[in-house]
């Protein structure tokens, strides 16, 4: 038998096995075997004459090799020779064998490359029985007895995903994980495969196989038993977008990278293999929609308790760990940061030093800024001196240089020449991995990157405040107002904080340390550059639709200049947010009473009062941590009372708690609050309901109520119509589309049409009236009825009240859109 079990000579092989009569039917297989498979047949009379060696080049001249073998292991079973099959197998499993001790080997280097790993014996490279569980049930049969082909892990950089990849690699290599489901794991990571121009799937399986005699078409053989794990999606900046034609099946094709990892994606190449997808949520949705029947899984990091147990780990001391502990879940934008490995270690390792220094804990940890302008200075400050040496200087300089290179250019592997470009002399290489300020990038000897992107992002805001961007050796260096509106627009994806942390060091404290080390900076200069950004903003509506409102609250809430915030907020008049944690309401409600000249507010809020947060194991709920959420509530609910010039409110797409909800009713009903249009979309009523629709007898001002997309139950509806009929409700204009009425609702509102000489226009569209349409009808007939616009749901609908139309020219009535 030749050596490979798919080369040349490896179907004469196995057909040369058969018996005469075991050949005989084999041929006489052939006849149908293909048909079943999807195939066309090869011309009986050249199959009948065949030799063995005959045989084998017709299946190999009219099928792939693939299909050829498909149509030949199928045949064996049928004639009752399992045991070549067998063979196959054991043949794979010898080459299965050699590419998992290769794997093993590369993925321990790389293991103890990462510098989670590297940074403290926290982790485990070993996968534990629970990990090994939720893996296993990734790819298992659901319910409903479909099994996933197709596994999307989500993330924010850093969270663990690579970590959680490598760990898999090595528990398949080593036999604890997928045995009897993949027969090859293979690991792509798209940070190195955006280096190509163009490759095949072939060529990319070839690069990382242990020897030069790859057997692909074994490989390719069983698809069903391949998993391909694609790491960093992200890096490629790609949404999967290629139109159909352009997609290519053949796994031996050099084809653009983005066009082939879409073929593999998209299922146009090898759909039955499965997939494992690790990605920042950069284009999910769009990422997402272009999957087949994707699983999606969110990585969420390190637990509370998680985080307890990484501080207790680097302190070493359980009283000194939960005291530093204590002072980082103050500050939720911190807490949040702890989720990533490499970002508690950040934090942990700062307020170490900082508490051996005998510093105030407090004011280190009181915003971000804070805390990484300390981490960094103390890492480039010998022990048991205060001030750094000119090398020290030197080297910080050169990296913050580096890193602003990076971030305009979207690079976070560097090379040698690349840091020689910034000011950084090889023999600062040693010193720079050493204090982990830089680590090496996987197996790449020369290359480089920062222990973990917000480092970067860091550094770079830092560089501003030592250098003109004129100086910087890159021309790509944009300047500090293109900086800032490239960070407010969200233009770059990789910029998290880095605006933020611009804001943050033009903070006093934070001056005084840049002063203390460098000697200089350029804060006054950089502070008046953002003042005229923002006075541009804030006088230009333009230039409001583009910018993120709440990026810029993060800023501010970053800088804690009350006489920069209060001048800043006072520019905007029409404001527009999402909150969906627990910082975004920190953060805007730490701004929004500030906004003095509001007239529009528009919000959601999510994610922070729903009741099932309180089992949830990444957030552990305290009674205080929930009192200091209602209070920002408060904060952000109370500008409906000290601002007069308030006029316009929605709050849509929103979970609130009863209480959350009941502290928004009492802001409302308060006699300061002059709203005249309210939105309230999508947003679950509590049990207190009747506290907010007698909000419409409190508010003389309010003539607009859009309820659209809310459920209102048969208690809501009674409920609202006994407000609308009251005689001190003003609402002209009541929009009700896609509220869950029905037929039994109508007569309610007949009621509200008879006695309300008020309200002007209805929207009841896509709701379920068609019964009770004649109620309504007599209402509309009635004289005391002043309503002007009905727009109901359908043409079945609106010709029920045709009739009612004809005798009274005034009234509109029709299609909603």
């Amino acid at each position: 038998m030749a050596s490979s079990f798919f080369s040349d000579f490896g179907l004469l092989w196995y057909l040369g096995e058969l018996k005469k009569d075991e050949f005989r039917k084999f041929k006489d297989f052939l006849k149908q075997e293909p048909l079943q498979l999807g195939l066309k047949p090869i011309p009986w009379a050249e199959v009948r004459k065949a030799t063995r060696e005959g045989l084998a080049n017709l299946l190999v001249k009219h099928y792939e090799e693939q299909e050829a073998w498909n149509v030949t292991f199928s045949i064996f079973h049928k004639i009752h020779r399992k045991d070549l099959c067998e063979k196959a197998k054991k043949e794979i499993t010898g080459h299965t064998k050699t590419y998992q001790a290769h794997i093993q080997e590369k993925f321990n280097n790389m293991w103890f490359r990462e510098s989670v790993t590297r940074i403290h014996d926290y982790f485990d490279q070993k996968t534990t029985q629970k990990e090994r569980e939720s893996l296993e049930r990734l790819f298992a049969p659901k319910e409903t007895g479909k099994q996933p082909r197709t596994v999307v892990f989500k993330g924010i950089q850093g969270i663990g995903k690579t970590t959680f990849l490598i760990k898999l690699m090595l528990a398949w290599a080593e036999g604890s994980l997928y045995q009897e489901r993949f027969f090859y794991v293979f690991y792509f990571c798209c940070r190195e495969m955006k280096q190509l121009t163009q490759t095949s799937l072939a060529a990319l399986i070839s690069r990382d196989w242990p020897n030069s005699h790859v057997p692909l078409t074994e490989i390719m053989s069983q698809p069903e038993r391949l998993l391909f794990v694609i790491d960093s999606f992200e890096e490629l900046k790609h949404n999967l977008d290629e139109p159909e034609s352009d997609l290519c099946s053949d796994w031996m094709e050099q084809r653009p990278v983005r066009v082939l990892l879409s073929s593999l994606l998209r299922k146009k190449m090898l759909p039955e293999c499965s997939l494992l997808i690790a990605a920042a949520p950069v284009y999910p949705g769009e990422i997402e929609d272009r999957l087949v029947c994707p699983e999606i899984k969110t990585f969420l990091g390190f637990s509370e308790s998680e985080r307890k147990q990484y501080f207790c780990c680097i302190f070493q001391d359980r009283n000194r760990a939960m005291e530093a502990f204590s002072f980082v879940r103050e500050n939720e934008q911190l807490f949040c940061m702890c989720q990533i490995p490499t970002l508690c270690w950040i934090v942990c390792t700062c307020l170490k030093h900082e508490m051996e220094r005998g510093k105030d804990l407090a004011l280190t940890c009181r915003r971000t800024t804070s805390l990484y302008t300390s981490f960094i200075f103390n890492l480039f400050t010998a022990k048991g001196t205060s001030c750094p040496d000119q090398q020290s200087q030197s080297q910080l300089k050169g990296l913050c240089s580096l890193a602003a290179e990076g971030m305009w250019t979207d690079t976070f592997v560097f090379s040698e020449e690349d840091l020689r470009r910034n000011g950084l002399v090889d023999s600062d290489i040693p010193t720079l991995l050493d204090m982990k300020a830089l680590q090496k990038y996987r197996e790449c000897e020369n290359s480089y990157l920062f222990i973990h992107v917000c480092v970067q992002e860091f550094c770079a805001a830092m560089f501003y405040f030592l250098k003109s961007h004129i100086d910087h050796p890159n021309p790509a260096v944009g300047c500090t107002e293109t900086l800032l509106f490239t960070y407010l627009k969200k233009v770059k994806v990789h910029w998290i904080y880095l605006g933020c942390f611009m804001f943050g060091l033009l903070n006093e404290k934070e001056q005084q340390k840049l002063d203390a080390f460098f000697g200089f900076h350029l804060s006054q200069e950089i502070q008046q550059k953002f003042r005229q950004c923002v006075q541009r903003i804030g006088e230009s509506e333009h230039l409001q639709g583009e910018v993120d409102f709440l990026a810029l609250c993060y800023c501010l809430f970053e800088m804690q200049n009350e006489a920069f915030v209060k001048w800043a907020m006072a520019l905007f008049q029409d404001v527009t947010f999402s909150i969906v944690d627990n910082a975004d309401l920190v953060t805007s409600a730490y701004c929004l009473k500030h906004c003095s000249r509001l007239r529009k507010l528009w919000l959601s809020i999510q994610n922070v009062f729903k009741e099932e947060n309180a089992n949830n194991p990444t957030f552990s709920y305290t009674s205080q941590i929930l009192a200091d959420s209602f209070i920002c509530w408060h904060h952000v609910c109370s500008v409906l009372t000290t601002n007069e010039n308030l006029t316009e409110l929605q709050v849509s797409d929103s979970s609130l708690n009863e209480s959350a909800f009941v502290t928004l009713c009492n802001q409302l009903r308060h006699p300061s609050c002059h709203l005249q249009k309210l939105w309230i979309n999508n947003v679950s009523f509590s049990a207190e309901s009747w506290f907010f629709f007698e909000v419409l007898t409190l508010s003389p001002d309010l003539k607009y109520l859009n309820l659209n997309g809310t459920a209102l139950s048969r208690k809501d509806v009674k409920l609202l119509c006994n407000a609308l009929s009251n005689p001190k409700c003003n609402v002209e204009e009541l929009l009700l589309t896609n509220c869950c009425l029905s037929a039994d609702d109508c007569e309610a509102f007949t009621w509200v049409l008879n006695s309300n000489n008020k309200l002007k226009l209805l929207n009841v569209s896509y709701n379920y009236l068609d019964k009770g349409v004649p109620l309504l009808c007599k209402a509309l007939r009635h004289p005391d009825c002043a309503l002007e616009v009905l727009l109901p749901t359908t043409v079945a609908v609106v010709g029920a009240f045709e009739v009612y139309f004809e005798h009274r020219p005034s009234f509109s009535g029709g299609l909603d859109g």
